[in-house]
């Protein structure tokens, strides 16, 4: 038996099942939609009870993706798709046709360094080496739309690495942006899974200003925290003045909904060097704790 071959299969696997499915005889049971191949079957796929099977396969494909590409650990960016880069923020005042619409451009054009700000953190991100097993740590994941996301892949395209963008199937027309790695450019159905995928990797956090999308996404990572269903990660919102504003955190802690432990949760920063320092701060005490306990 020294010399014998064993094969490592014997069943057809599913693509040479499903050529030869295509080949099959025309006849009035083989054209019914009931012969089709299960996998291959788009009706059957659809349907409302097959939810499950939709889930299973949405939260499975990302996964083989990423651990295909060896990516051990992302640095997601969360933000707003409606900041303009500064070269073209300017362009919104030129339209605003009213004292409104002009007050909300000039805001917009305020928070547009933020553009900058994210594409420079995601390129000091994006350079780190890969580990001792080739996988690679801190690779930049956005929800691959524009704006402060763009600006993300943007930031890792800039010195030659790959990003992740996570989009999601919306009514309206949208494309993920031109700086996200083919590779790694998933789309999704549904928005829990996607929320997941940004998480189950996740080793350091940046959220912009933004709105409800950008919300949604923050408070639950603060939510797995504060619940201690995660382990903390750095957290760190851009824009204190703005976050302050739109969200009075001071104010949950005062009508005692949240401890005030549960907003050290979070950090306020405004430059890429201030949350690049936090984030390697975090890991550095983290490590040195660990060291001392065990």
């Amino acid at each position: 038996m020294t010399d014998t071959r064993i094969p490592t299969r014997v069943f057809p696997n599913a693509s040479q099942d499903a050529e030869t499915a295509k080949d099959s005889v025309s006849t009035p049971q083989t054209q019914h939609p009931h012969y089709r191949l299960a996998f291959q079957d788009m009706d059957f796929l659809l349907r409302e009870d097959l939810r499950p099977v939709r889930f299973q396969l949405e939260l499975l494909k990302t996964e083989l993706v990423l651990d295909e590409a060896k990516i051990g650990s992302t640095f997601v960016f969360y933000g707003s798709a409606r900041i303009p880069e500064p070269s073209k923020a300017q362009a919104l005042l030129a339209l605003a046709t009213d004292e409104k619409s002009k007050k909300i451009a000039e805001r917009l054009v305020e928070k547009s360094k933020y553009y900058d700000v994210a594409r420079e953190l995601a390129a000091k991100v994006s350079v780190l080496p890969r580990d001792e097993r080739g996988w690679r740590q801190f690779v930049v994941c956005s929800g691959g739309g524009p704006s402060i996301m763009e600006a993300a892949n943007r930031g890792a395209d800039d010195v030659g690495a790959e990003s992740i963008g996570l989009n999601i199937v919306l009514p309206h027309e949208q494309a993920p942006n031109p700086y996200v790695t083919p590779s790694l450019s998933v789309q999704f159905h549904y928005f829990a899974l996607r929320k997941m995928h940004f998480l189950l990797h996740a080793r350091a956090l940046a959220a912009f200003p933004g709105g409800f999308g950008t919300f949604d996404e923050l408070f639950e990572l603060l939510t797995l925290i504060q619940t201690g269903k995660i382990q903390p990660i750095p957290v760190l919102l851009f824009g204190r003045e703005f976050w302050e504003r739109v969200v009075n955190f001071d104010a949950l802690v005062e009508e005692g909904v949240v401890s005030e432990k549960d907003l050290s949760i979070f950090r306020y920063v405004e430059t890429a060097d201030e949350a690049w320092d936090a984030v390697q701060s975090f890991y550095r005490e983290r490590a040195e704790k660990e060291a001392a306990e065990g």
